[in-house]
């Protein structure tokens, strides 16, 4: 069974902060490659992926959030945060928290938290 619940999720103003934290859990994460990752999906629009990291740390952003946006998990508490500082109306989008076997990355299957919804607006 493989568990990952979201939480920090909230309504900010622009150029404020938020700390996402995806709490995981499962058998798996302790015997397969397991890496971490962060989405965001807008209504009507593919999910797509803000920041992933792996099992040794190797981290990875899209464009739109590199320099504002930092990921890292923390093994001994089975969690990954989403540091999102210098936000901007456009993030606004329900963020969900990601992990896949790495080994499969591409043709795996990928688990899903629940989401939580981040608003950015004055």
């Amino acid at each position: 069974q493989v568990r990952l619940v979201e939480s920090g999720g909230g309504l900010v103003q622009p150029g404020g902060s938020l700390r996402l934290s995806c709490q995981y859990s499962g058998d798996i994460f302790s015997t397969n490659p397991m890496g971490m990752g962060w989405y965001r999906q807008i209504p009507g629009n593919r999910r797509e992926m803000v920041a992933s990291v792996t099992t040794d740390g190797t981290t990875n952003y899209k464009d739109f959030v590199k320099g504002r946006f930092s990921i890292s998990r923390d093994n001994a508490k089975n969690t990954v945060y989403l540091q999102m500082n210098n936000l901007k109306p456009d993030d606004t989008a329900a963020y969900y928290c990601n992990a896949v076997d790495l080994r499969v990355v591409f043709d795996g299957v990928d688990y899903w938290g629940q989401g939580t919804q981040v608003t950015v607006s004055s």
